[in-house]
């Protein structure tokens, strides 16, 4: 920023952006294209330490503020979790997919949800930095694992807020006594799930943006707020709707079966989404080995109490066939003749949903800082505010993408592809932190490395397999004995047969192997239940991460490892 006439303006320039030595000129940018299979091998399993990770903060300006305490971040996590999941996708997939049984559905995503908060719970504790599973990623899996995920993780994050910015749309319809729809503007050229084009939805993702670029305590004031009215909001329509209900309504329970309860539970695992947002305030909380686990896994353990409760309450006041999947909870109080509740939960539920957007848009905006901090996205996008201590060109930079997304894109779409990029990096981390305890680089012997290798890839090949087979054979079951029990002992042979060689220092997952080997496999099994078309939207995007890596990402990383090496060793010669 520079003075003129009394004036600030933001000059930016290609340094800014790309400022390792392969992109200084077209010739170094040629030559570095033609080492790209030697930087390849050079970087693509290169593991990051925890000095490195806690060291490239520097690469910020300046330091995030620590004022966040476990109080904070409880919620932080309510507030991040409790929105679109449960106030709209609950009546879409209990009429489309699991009927009553939905509350199963909850219960599946939820226990797979709380394995995952074990895992970055004990990352978050030895890994405090804002990059969250990025950086645990990095650390544990490598820079080429972590980059893919990476990606996926901003995808994420982005698709995360359009979703619950759509959502905010209906009951905000609702509230006004209209159709969703009269509030969207239908753009017949474009492709169905694409051209309901809603202006109400970027207004409410710029307005959040503004309150977060002040700062992340104020953000956390407002939150409270907005939480506190939506706990009121939640215990109402749970008294409300239980005095409003039939049991009548819960038979048949299961009317599309296990299926349907399986791939309901893929699709709301949409509803737990946001927690591992509150796993990049690491750097911004007073004491992470204390307050981070209080803050994680009593937020999930609340979240999936009331999710299930919730469930339960809405398929007793109505049959699943009448539940309306736009604003169910609010539409069920109309159909029991409560009319005037129906304004209530739909305020109670556009406050859940505002708090959910705000968690979001810090989250995100924080990895992006840490990636970018590694030069594997341009460093310009690292930078914090002296003033408020925020990452402000992060925060807008998400914002604006979030945006987009969310004018053109139903929620239908965006919940399926959001449930494949969750649990694709909720399985990896968990995968890391077997990998974090089983091996330690110059320690771990080669006899070792080559079982827990072995084991790993046992775990997921069955899990992998358990998945196919559900997906491609309807009624059959022998497959499932054959990969249920290889997951089985793959975990045993792992558990007795590779020593142990790291323990948390603070904090850590209980039960290793056994219990992220089970969020892998959950994790993997709801892929499994996903449809078709995610995948292919998810193959898409990962090919667009590969090219810009392979163009961008990895010589600009290559670049600034070299250089941090280079600049270790004139440390020690000087020494």
């Amino acid at each position: 920023m520079t003075g003129d006439g009394g004036r600030r303006r933001c000059i930016c320039t290609t340094q800014d952006f790309f400022p390792e030595k392969s992109f200084q000129s077209w010739g170094n940018y040629v030559g570095a294209l033609k080492q790209t299979p030697a930087r390849l091998a050079d970087r693509a399993l290169a593991r990051s330490t925890l000095e490195t990770e806690v060291g490239i903060k520097i690469r910020s300006g300046n330091e995030m503020k620590r004022t966040l305490s476990w109080w904070d971040l409880i919620w932080f996590g309510l507030g991040a979790v409790i929105g679109a999941g449960i106030f709209v996708l609950t009546g879409q997939e209990a009429r489309r997919s699991a009927g009553p049984a939905v509350i199963l559905s909850y219960v599946v995503s939820g226990v797979s949800a709380l394995l995952s908060v074990f895992c970055y719970t004990e990352f978050a504790i030895e890994i405090p930095v804002a990059g969250g599973s990025f950086a645990y990623l990095r650390v544990e899996l490598g820079e080429f694992v972590a980059f893919i995920a990476a990606g996926n993780i901003l995808l994420e994050h982005i698709i995360g807020g359009a979703a619950v910015a759509r959502a905010w749309t209906s009951y905000f319809a609702t509230l006004c006594n209209h159709e969703p729809n009269q509030f969207r503007i239908y753009a017949h050229r474009l492709p169905d799930g694409y051209n309901e084009l809603d202006p109400i939805a970027v207004a409410v993702i710029l307005i959040i943006c503004i309150i977060v670029l002040k700062s992340t305590k104020a953000s956390s004031r407002l939150n409270y707020i907005a939480s506190i009215v939506h706990i009121f909001i939640i215990l109402f329509i749970i008294i409300a709707g239980l005095i409003k209900s039939n049991t009548k309504n819960y038979t048949p329970f299961a009317p599309y079966g296990p299926r349907g309860i399986f791939a309901a539970a893929a699709v709301l695992f949409f509803a737990y989404n946001g927690f591992d947002a509150i796993s990049t305030m690491a750097e911004e909380t007073k004491n992470p080995a204390r307050d981070i686990p209080i803050g994680l896994v009593g937020s999930m353990v609340i979240t999936t109490a009331i999710y299930c409760t919730m469930a339960l309450t809405l398929c007793l006041m109505q049959p699943y066939g009448e539940i309306n999947v736009n604003a169910p909870f609010s539409k069920a109080f109309e159909a029991v003749g409560w009319n005037w509740a129906q304004y209530l939960v739909a305020a109670g539920a556009l406050k859940g949903m505002t708090s959910v957007i705000l968690v979001g848009t810090i989250g995100k905006a924080r990895y992006l800082t840490h990636i970018a901090r590694t030069h594997m996205l341009p460093p310009w996008f690292a930078k914090v505010d002296s003033k408020t201590g925020t990452p402000v060109i992060a925060t807008v930079t998400m914002t604006i993408a979030t945006a987009i997304i969310a004018f053109f894109t139903t929620l239908r779409i965006l919940s399926n592809l959001l449930s494949i990029s969750t649990l694709f990096i909720f399985m990896l981390v968990a995968l890391a932190v077997i990998v974090r305890r089983y091996y330690v680089a110059g320690e771990t012997s080669p006899v070792n490395r080559i079982k827990l290798i072995a084991f790993i890839a046992l775990i997921l090949g069955s899990a992998i397999a358990t998945a196919a087979y559900w997906g491609l054979s309807k009624n059959g079951w022998i497959g499932y004995c054959i990969t249920v029990p290889i997951w089985l002992l793959a975990t045993l042979g792992l558990w007795v047969f590779v020593p142990v060689a790291r323990r948390p220092k603070l904090w850590g997952v209980p039960m290793v192997p056994w219990l992220p080997s089970l969020s892998i496999a959950i994790n993997i099994f709801l892929l499994g239940s996903l449809d078709g078309a995610s995948f292919v939207r998810f193959g898409i995007w990962t090919a667009l991460l590969l090219v810009y890596y392979f163009l961008c990402g990895l010589h600009a990383s290559y670049d600034t490892a070299k250089e941090n090496e280079g600049e270790a060793t004139r440390t020690e010669m000087a020494i």
